[in-house]
């Protein structure tokens, strides 16, 4: 496997610097979990949710760190699926890169009709019927386009996007500090280990998304310095904005545990009924947002699977002008706009959790892998304590695997099941083309 496209191909454009990488990595994490989320952990810890949010974060510092380090590796598109190929072959990687790019196609399908069902706080007929369809198709159109004219229009959109998202949150965080009843937040009540698991593993996902930043390596500017940073970056942010909200949630609204739209109630206690309009707009800022980040990244696995002829050549087809994997983008666009309008991502979305988990351990075990080959360059970045950082996230993912129900692993198992089918398709046709190659030369 190389790191470099055909030279008699169009190649993708090395645009994408460290804001731009930040930018993709927050709107990969905050999305729309977050207006909803401290209700759900409010309501099984109570006082003792912080806890939650320190474990959640612990963790997923700690795998956000070992993506640092792997991103240093390699300057090819891909990100999970491009380490895992090349740690452990083209079967397990094109598992990992088969979830990677299914758990991107359902999350846009369940956004884009979140997107209309928040649209329906101004617009009520948004929520429903052909208003809703048109909404949802027109957003998607619209992200489509923008992705294929180019990845700097693309990284545009999700920057603008990114402060639109942290702008109403952070005057929710500043303004609610002055608000907060301390007898509210104080002390802290006492909770089981299993509950504290159990919320835990909810908000990993609500801390994860950072890896999509990964992704399009192949066009950045310089991916084994901005990656790392980038990564860290997005971490801290994230940590101090998710905390923050918490507490400043549960400060200031007796009813967090019950309410349906905790962040927009608790807006509406210490700013009026304006301030729950504010928060309602933020949200869906922040969608937007993290749709935007998935359209301008996914793609990009696709096109790292044609790459390595794992897929059909057409989804690794660069426009000769704009520079950008049009065709691929297209795809996961039109992916995306039929599973919202037929409504079968509610059923997939249910293995999010732990296929992302899965990805997480066949990156940090990859890196383990390809330590001694890779880290002789100076110029990549490295952590102490060399196997650590990998073997203790990994030990803190199995952790959370056990937190997850039923019906989680047999939808991760048929969404494997499904990745084993089109390996084993797509190795067919390729070998049978070789050998129409082969009969023609004779």
């Amino acid at each position: 496997m190389t790191e470099q496209t055909p030279s008699k191909q169009p190649q993708l454009l090395r645009d994408l610097g460290l804001w731009d990488l930040t930018a993709i990595g927050i709107n990969g994490v905050i999305g729309g979990g977050i207006f909803i989320l401290p209700a759900t952990v409010a309501q099984s810890l109570g006082t003792a949710a912080p806890l939650a949010y320190l474990l959640s974060a612990t963790v997923v510092s700690v795998v956000a760190l070992c993506f640092a380090v792997a991103g240093s590796y390699f300057t090819a598109a891909g990100g999970p699926y491009l380490y895992a190929h090349k740690a452990f072959g083209p079967f397990l990687g094109f598992q990992v890169g088969w979830v990677t790019w299914l758990l991107r196609a359902t999350s846009l399908g369940a956004l884009s009709t979140g997107l209309a069902t928040y649209l329906a706080y101004f617009w009520p007929a948004a929520g429903e019927g052909w208003q809703k369809r048109l909404i949802v198709t027109g957003v998607l159109f619209f992200l489509v386009l923008v992705n294929i004219m180019g990845i700097r229009s693309g990284a545009r959109v999700v920057n603008l996007l990114t402060v639109m998202k942290l702008l109403p949150l952070a005057v929710f965080i500043v303004l609610g500090a002055f608000a907060v009843d301390m007898q509210r937040v104080l002390p802290l009540q006492g909770v089981s280990l299993e509950r504290l698991g159990e919320s835990a593993l909810l908000l990993i996902f609500a801390f994860g998304g950072f890896e999509i930043l990964v992704i399009p390596a192949e066009e950045m500017v310089n991916p084994r310095r901005d990656v790392p940073r980038s990564l860290l970056a997005t971490m801290i942010v994230v940590t101090l904005v998710y905390a923050s909200i918490q507490w400043v949630a549960a400060g200031t609204f007796s009813g967090l545990a019950g309410a349906q739209a905790p962040l927009a109630s608790a807006a509406a206690q210490f700013l009026g009924a304006p301030g729950g309009a504010f928060m309602t707009l933020g949200a869906l800022c922040s969608i937007t947002g993290t749709m935007s980040g998935l359209m301008l990244t996914g793609p990009r696995v696709t096109y790292a699977l044609a790459q390595n002829q794992q897929l059909p050549s057409w989804f690794g087809t660069v426009h000769p002008r704009f520079r950008t994997p049009y065709l691929s983008i297209s795809f996961l666009g039109g992916v995306a706009l039929a599973l919202a309008l037929s409504g079968t991502f509610v059923q997939l979305a249910g293995l999010a959790a732990i296929a992302r988990l899965l990805q997480y351990i066949a990156t940090c075990l990859a890196l383990v892998k390809l330590r001694k080959e890779m880290e002789a360059n100076p110029s990549r970045f490295r952590l102490p304590g060399k196997q650590t950082a990998p073997l203790l996230a990994v030990t803190l993912c199995v952790g959370l695997l056990f937190q997850s129900k039923a019906a989680q692993v047999y939808l991760t198992a048929g969404a494997l099941a499904g990745g084993m089918a089109l390996f084993w398709l797509a190795t067919k046709l390729r070998t049978n083309a070789a050998g129409t190659r082969g009969q023609m030369g004779q």
